[in-house]
């Protein structure tokens, strides 16, 4: 039997930030995963970049049940903190778009980053260990049966993280645990995730992938100005993921494929301009000429060989509204295979807001994906794992 302060379950962003701070505040801790190493959505994520942080980190970039419970935690560490953090440790890093901040080289420079503050402040770190009962004792410790050995200890912090992207070895432990202590967990579905479809839209994605446009997505409640991505399997990119967290199955999506024009206005006045072209050349420098091809056989197959003059304005006035509310009704998404996230999870009804403390079960903390708080694309899910197991850890 081995005792210490704590024990993490979970050794991804959230678990090993928490960690290391409460090391750094003396306490003994141990950080198991089921995984064969650390750190694996880390190292895949921002297309091995790593989008740790976003300048701009507000509780509206969060969806929970209750949009307040992150707000404490997203103000005692900030993203401006992190940022100190990674310029401590001499990690060069750049923004993208809309203030997303990833490293110039490689995310392996921030999982080494926290495993270098994990050794510092003395964190044990065991991989391919399978937890096999989760005991209360008498006063109040926990006795984890860890494989054959047994750890005891004060604090347990259930950091495992969502059921996205299984094979990098997520699993529904942490809500089992909630379970196991009498925690109500919502219902949770894929988010971050790219769509599907299985009508004539599936077409028109296989002839077009691999073309990303800038678009404006939305459904009834959401709408986002980014670009989309034509896939094999349906549309994805940045645009189609952070609407996929509003999304809700049956409903259908609109496209604004024209944003910056009025499409009424650039059909009529590229008829007096180009009164002898066809429609589908004068849309290739705003769609692509294979965009233009495909919606063309599904949209105006008549007027194909003739010149744009010879269509009604009445007509080119309901292909105008068609490009600008382009309505399509997904099947569904690639499911966790591919989700970024995980949407809802432990009910933050009964988690202290301040320390991540279970309210029922002293000792007890949840932090990071495993919580119903799920950050819009963009560094908001890193910044959420930090300020979450900071929290935590202070606590402990």
């Amino acid at each position: 039997m081995r005792t210490v302060d704590v024990v993490v379950i979970g050794g991804g962003a959230a678990g090993l930030f928490c960690a290391f701070n409460a090391g750094r505040r003396g306490r003994s801790v141990l950080v198991v995963d089921s995984s064969n190493k650390v750190g694996k959505k880390i190292l895949m994520s921002g297309g091995g970049g790593c989008n740790f942080t976003n300048l701009d980190i507000t509780p509206e970039n969060y969806l929970s049940q209750n949009p307040h419970f992150c707000i404490s935690a997203l103000k005692r560490y900030d993203q401006w903190q992190f940022i100190d953090l990674v310029q401590r440790h001499g990690i060069p890093f750049h923004e993208k778009n809309h203030g997303e901040l990833f490293c110039d080289n490689s995310s392996k420079d921030i999982l080494n980053m926290l495993l270098s503050e994990c050794d510092a402040a003395g964190v044990v770190i065991e991989t391919k260990t399978v937890i096999s009962d989760i005991q209360v004792q008498q006063g109040g410790s926990f006795a984890i049966t860890v494989a054959k050995d047994k750890v005891v200890c004060q604090s347990l912090v259930v950091a495992s993280g969502g059921l996205s992207i299984p094979t990098l070895g997520a699993s529904g432990f942490g809500y089992e645990i909630a379970e196991q202590f009498g925690l109500k967990v919502l219902p949770r579905t894929p988010a971050l995730v790219p769509f599907t479809f299985s009508d004539w839209v599936k077409d028109i994605s296989v002839e077009n992938s691999g073309l990303s446009l800038d678009v404006e997505m939305s459904v009834k409640d959401a709408s986002f100005r980014e670009n989309m991505l034509f896939t094999h399997r349906g549309i994805s990119g940045p645009a189609a993921l952070q609407l996929s967290s509003y999304w809700q199955p049956g409903q259908p999506i609109t496209i604004n494929l024209l944003p910056d024009e009025d499409a009424r206005e650039l059909l009529l006045s590229l008829k007096q301009s180009h009164p002898k072209s066809l429609l589908r050349s004068l849309l290739a420098p705003f769609l692509s000429k294979g965009l233009s091809q495909s919606l063309q056989k599904r949209y105006w197959p008549q007027y194909s060989e003739v010149s744009i003059a010879e269509i009604p304005n009445v007509v080119l006035v309901d292909l105008a509204d068609t490009l600008c509310q382009w309505q399509l009704k997904p099947s569904g998404t690639e499911g966790y295979r591919t989700a970024e996230v995980t949407l809802c999870g432990v009910d933050t009804d009964q988690i202290s807001s301040k320390s991540m403390a279970c309210k029922t079960q002293p000792g007890l903390f949840f932090i990071g994906e495993v919580l119903d708080v799920t950050g819009h694309l963009g560094g908001y899910n890193f910044q959420w794992a930090w300020a979450s197991g900071y929290a935590a850890a202070q606590a402990i």
